[in-house]
């Protein structure tokens, strides 16, 4: 439960129609399986303790007294059981009928909750035999303690007060205005749906999307557990088709027809970030709920859903194909639109023969034949200094061509050179001032024949360069659109392989793959031989953790040590745990020190959930400070450390070590 998470489980046990007996132990021994794999919610399907097919045997009074009994033995097998259990029943009040589900934890009922809907109709008959729960609301005696019986009523846990659960059966969900709605709008973060629904072609699928949907329509967790093969098959077969999902992502699906225990970890944090976000996410029902609390022990909850090291890139290649296409579309319409409004009929880009400048350039391209203006409007200029390489170099004259852009060429080596002269900065030193004066050289030439063809520079830096300030300011910072303002580091690569992919120039294929194949890097420093000597990922960074890095904080407003934590996961067997601290720390030192560079950014289409527009998603003070972010990094830091410690003291002892250097504690954390 550190960290927002909480395993959860839906579960299908094995039933016999009727047995009640049977299939109290049944649900007794998987809540024990349950225990074992820490799970701390448990969802039963609907109706389980007597079987969901029971028919008109529901008339009867031995079994009603006799699912009474059962629950009592379970709530009794609850005792000392650290979760929240909802199993499902029949149960007469007042002369009627309901279908309910009941919550159990700590060997005490918290409350029951009714089935609001009663399928009538095709194979379902429910409403001749129960009533609906929609306007009861009553107290009830089981086992001599009172009872609420309700279709409104909130579980909330004492020690995490963001779980918060509410219940709904089957239909409740099918139906045009759920239960469920209201729970969440009440404050609910978790439903708990008990479920019966029978198979039929096509009706997983449906099943799937009404869960995900709801749970995404409700920015709630969603755990659906249905009655499986053990029902009657007199008319209809039950597969116990069981799904968790949280904001409209599968986490977790079983496979159908079988008993089983679906099983995930669901994050609170998150959900409870997104509602916050949502100033839309309102309600007035909030005093209409009981409110019921209950406890559980909180501890570290290990995670099995998966966690992604590239959250920007769909992993199934039909998707991200489909996604690389949207964000084609989306960048050139963006531009097309800023062209086109501006009377506009010529673009002038810098190209390096790097992904970012060839990713904008194909975008260009795109805008251009949407316009159905001639591609010689394109003016693409190659600017080679110090620090170009002929393999880049070539590869950009070779863009350029297959393009079908007007290629220009101006080397800036000598305009530097009196730059330099002018300014009293002596060329051999290759500091900052060295490499940004070629940055802006570039810059005010594009910009300048921009004006002089009555054009507009086309901006070719990414999302993830600004969210790094790795860019210099007033150099390729600056331009008049900038169509990769949006798009991370790690999908620009996927985009020009999408582009290669689907070309039907094999010319143009050969070099945007050796495009891809060449290091990132922004070329500023004389090469080695014709080796690139300045590679950006070796001073900034991986790009992969610095965009899991973005993802995490400004999409899903996630603490650092929660990152580290998820990025430990995601990128185990690839980096170290220090190597990721180290980069982490990096990432927010950068992040909140570089703002003043986005606060001025061009304009640029956006293209995913992460930007950092200053008119648009990332509203933030230029002056803001990150010491609070760094602390939380560094306390993970003293904590390894005392770890390191700790193994030092035991080797020192063993008289392995003659002293305890800081050199050597060092070398035993690596």
């Amino acid at each position: 439960m550190i960290d927002g998470y909480v395993k959860v489980a839906a579960i299908t046990p094995k039933v016999k129609v009727a047995d009640v007996e049977f299939n109290c132990n049944e649900i007794c021994r998987c809540i024990d399986d349950a225990v074992d794999k820490q799970v701390k919610l448990m969802v039963f399907p609907e109706l389980c303790i007597t079987g969901y097919t029971c028919q008109d045997l529901f008339f009867q009074d031995r079994l009603l007294e006799a699912a009474k009994e059962a629950l009592l033995k379970i709530v009794k097998h609850t005792h000392g059981v650290d979760a929240l259990v909802f199993v499902g029943l029949p149960m007469a009040v007042d002369g009627k009928l309901y279908n309910v589900a009941v919550s159990l934890c700590g060997g005490e009922i918290l409350g029951i909750v009714p089935k609001t809907y009663l399928p009538n109709y095709n194979e379902f008959y429910e409403a001749r035999h129960f009533h609906s729960g929609k306007e009861l609301d009553a107290v009830i005696k089981i086992d001599g303690k009172d009872v609420r019986i309700s279709r409104n009523i909130m579980f909330i846990c004492n020690e995490m007060p963001s779980l918060r659960i509410a219940a709904e059966l089957c239909e409740d969900l099918w139906v045009p205005d759920p239960p469920s709605t209201y729970h969440c709008m009440a404050g609910a973060t978790v439903i708990a749906n008990l479920s019966a629904s029978n198979e039929i072609i096509g009706k997983s699928g449906y099943r799937r999307n009404l869960v995900s949907a709801q749970s995404a329509r409700l920015v709630c967790a969603y755990l659906y557990a249905s009655a499986g093969p053990g029902e009657s098959t007199q008319d209809v077969v039950y597969s116990g088709h069981n799904i968790i999902a949280e904001n409209g992502r599968v986490l977790s699906e079983s496979e159908r027809f079988s008993e089983n225990m679906t099983i995930s970890e669901i994050d609170l944090e998150y959900l409870e970030a997104e509602r916050r976000r949502m100033t839309t996410y309102e309600s007035d029902s909030f005093s209409k709920y009981v409110r019921v609390g209950f406890s559980l022990n909180k501890a570290e909850t290990a995670l099995t859903r998966y966690i992604d090291p590239k959250p920007f890139i769909p992993s199934e290649t039909v998707e991200r194909d489909s996604r690389c296409n949207e964000i084609l579309t989306i960048q050139a319409m963006g531009l097309r639109k800023r062209l086109e409004h501006i009377c506009c009929k010529t673009a002038v880009i810098g190209i390096s023969g790097g992904l970012d400048s060839t990713l904008a350039l194909l975008v260009v391209a795109k805008a251009f034949d949407y316009l159905k203006l001639d591609r010689d409007g394109i003016i693409a200029v190659t600017m080679p200094g110090f620090g170009t390489t002929d393999r880049t170099y070539e590869n950009a004259v070779k863009l350029i061509k297959e393009i079908g852009a007007s290629f220009r060429e101006v080397n800036i080596s000598k305009a530097v050179k009196q730059h330099f002269s002018d300014i009293c900065q002596d060329e051999n030193v290759h500091d900052v001032t060295y490499e940004n004066s070629q940055a802006r050289e570039r810059t005010q030439i594009l910009m300048d024949i921009a004006n002089k063809e009555n054009g507009i520079v086309i901006g070719t830096g990414d999302l993830s360069e600004l969210a790094l300030g790795w860019a210099t300011y007033n150099g390729d910072h600056m331009s008049m659109y900038a169509v990769n303002s949006s798009v991370p580091k790690t999908l620009v690569r996927y985009l020009v392989q999408y582009y290669a992919d689907t070309s039907d120039s094999p010319k143009l294929k050969a070099t945007l793959y050796d495009i891809l194949d060449t290091p990132v890097s922004p070329e500023l420093l004389p090469p080695d031989g014709d080796e690139i000597a300045q590679k950006t990922e070796d001073l900034v960074g991986p790009y992969e953790l610095h965009d899991f890095f973005l993802y995490h904080m400004l999409r899903l407003s996630q603490s650092p040590a929660k990152i580290y934590r998820l990025a430990k996961y995601a990128f185990a067997g690839e980096y170290s745990d220090d190597v990721i601290l180290n980069w982490e720390k990096t990432f927010y030192r950068r992040f909140f020190s570089q703002q003043f560079k986005r606060s001025c950014l061009p304009d640029g289409p956006k293209v995913g959930s992460v930007a950092v527009s200053p008119r648009g998603d990332l509203r933030m003070p230029s002056d803001a400070c990150a010491n609070i972010w760094l602390k939380e990094l560094e306390k993970i830091l003293k904590i390894a450390l005392a770890k390191i410690d700790a193994v030092c003291i035991m080797i020192y002892k063993q008289r392995r070590f003659d002293s305890l250097s800081v050199s050597k504690r060092f070398f035993l954390f690596h």
